[in-house]
């Protein structure tokens, strides 16, 4: 399947490349890899529980780097354009801020979540925890092996920074706990992952069984991804709100709200970046020029004296 990934990419690079600058390979493959291959909601509607999805998740992967380097080796160099992959993730909260286990569970949320997909392409392997965890609870379940596949020496160096920008899409924020599932309840992704995800009653219901307006979570979501790779470009490649009611007329005050919310917190991060300036290089040219000019005021002082 790579190989057949790899001959399309290079079919739309050759057809389109002229004009196409920004080139994603997979949008959103969690949900793909998930819903195609663990719960069977999606096509090709499978329900492999605790295997497919990890199985789909590692060609997707590897049909990205492909890709990737088909790109950079036969056509950037005379279209110039950039190539990344879109990946989704909530944000996780611990449940209580103090509790060392809801903050664990929150990391590994996010890592089972977007570290799944973006630590091989950023760091060469799957998360340290996915591969922990996986392995003992499939090793408690008999197995020989992990049911999370290994890439070899040769394949984390050639999947290691396959990515000139990270596309993330975000919706809303999920309060994450602790909870063991033991393993012989069998496979499943859920149970891997030892969590439970909960809600605010008191965020914006916004119609939607799954959506609720929680702009800061953007924000927190923005810091972890530009931290955790290495600082990257990033560009929003999902975020909004589905209708909550059907009308004949502009009805979409809840919307604006929403996207408002939103936006407002993604604007903040560049701020981050200009107050850091301000700290490490502007207040200490005032500081110094402070002291300059308070030194040339002493010595006028004492020559007006003598």
């Amino acid at each position: 399947m790579t190989n057949y990934f790899s001959d399309y990419a290079n079919l739309c690079f050759e057809a389109f490349g002229d004009r196409v600058k920004y080139w994603v390979t997979f949008s959103d493959p969690r949900t793909m890899a998930e819903k195609g291959y663990e719960t069977g909601h999606h096509a090709p509607g499978l329900k492999l529980h605790g295997t497919g999805l990890y199985k789909a998740a590692h060609h997707i992967i590897k049909a990205h780097a492909q890709a990737w380097h088909s790109y950079n080796s036969t056509w950037r160099s005379r279209q110039q354009g950039l190539v990344g992959i879109s990946l989704n993730c909530d944000w996780g909260e611990p449940v209580d801020t103090s509790n060392p286990k809801d903050i664990e569970a929150a990391e590994r949320y996010l890592q089972f979540c977007l570290g799944w997909f973006a630590n091989p392409i950023y760091a060469g392997d799957y998360p340290q925890v996915m591969k922990e965890r996986i392995g003992r609870k499939s090793a408690e379940q008999g197995l020989d092996v992990s049911r999370l596949p290994v890439f070899s020496l040769q394949e984390k160096s050639y999947i290691k920074g396959t990515s000139d920008f990270l596309g993330l899409g975000h919706f809303m924020t999920r309060y994450i706990t602790e909870r063991n599932y033991p393993s012989r309840r069998g496979p499943s992704y859920q149970n891997d992952r030892d969590l439970v995800e909960l809600v605010d009653p008191n965020w914006p219901d916004l119609g939607s069984q799954w959506l609720y307006s929680v702009p800061w979570g953007f924000r927190r979501l923005l810091n972890f991804a530009q931290t955790q790779y290495g600082d990257p470009p990033i560009y929003v490649t999902e975020n909004g709100a589905s209708q909550t009611l059907h009308c004949t007329q502009l009805c979409d005050k809840w919307r604006i709200k929403y996207l408002k919310g939103y936006i407002n917190e993604m604007l903040k991060e560049p701020l981050l970046s200009h107050m850091q300036m301000v700290t490490e290089i502007v207040v200490p040219t005032v500081c110094t020029l402070c002291v300059l000019i308070a030194a040339v005021l002493l010595i006028s002082l004492l020559r007006s004296q003598s």
